[in-house]
């Protein structure tokens, strides 16, 4: 009898983050923001927001998908709406993301300044911390590109967006939301998913 092969296939960095869909989740809640804004009160625009957030999650959870997943982008527009409310400017709706782009810049820096790059960091914690991979040359070097990336992601979306807000453009700020957000984190994945296959190749002993 011939052994029946399995159709699964293991999820890409795309599956990852919620498929195709997963790009239009996080897009179309900024795009209502940004649109209701143009026309309506700021009241209204931010229960806008939040209701297209909620349906969104609703559908997501419908679709089976993971409850940290889809409750993880209402968590996001709640946080970015509040801020609006309090400050009662509509750019305000992305200062928590701009700040974060900062944060995760200094922090990825700092890491391969360091010696220590973040995503090497991960991967061992990832495999029991028991890995000296920073004695293993091509493992550290392969982190330092995957975390140098990751840095120049976070510092580019700040630099951008930041101009943007001090220019008081709100609508652009959108379309660099959109335009840096899934696209280049899925590009940072794909690298730090390189770096995590190629440490464990060699520090890994297979059975």
């Amino acid at each position: 009898m011939a052994r029946q092969e399995s159709t699964e296939r293991e999820p890409t960095v795309l599956d990852q983050m919620g498929g195709p869909m997963g790009f239009v989740y996080t897009t179309v809640p900024v795009v209502v923001f940004v649109s209701a804004n143009a026309f309506l009160p700021p009241a209204v625009t931010i229960w806008a927001s939040l209701a297209v957030g909620l349906a969104l999650t609703g559908f997501r959870l419908l679709r089976g998908e993971r409850l940290t997943s889809a409750v993880g982008g209402l968590l996001g527009i709640g946080a970015a709406v509040g801020v609006v409310a309090v400050t009662g400017s509509a750019k305000d709706f992305f200062v928590i993301g701009i700040w974060a782009a900062l944060a995760g810049f200094v922090v990825t820096l700092a890491s391969v300044l360091a010696r220590r790059p973040l995503t090497g960091v991960v991967w061992n914690l990832a495999h029991g911390g028991e890995h000296d991979w920073r004695a293993d040359p091509v493992a550290l070097r392969a982190h330092d590109v995957a975390t140098l990336l990751a840095a120049l992601v976070f510092g580019a979306r700040f630099a951008v967006k930041q101009w943007l807000y001090v220019a008081d453009s709100t609508t652009w700020l959108a379309v660099a939301k959109v335009a840096m957000g899934t696209p280049l984190t899925a590009l940072a994945a794909l690298v730090v998913l390189w770096a995590f296959r190629r440490t464990a190749k060699r520090l890994v002993p297979r059975p």
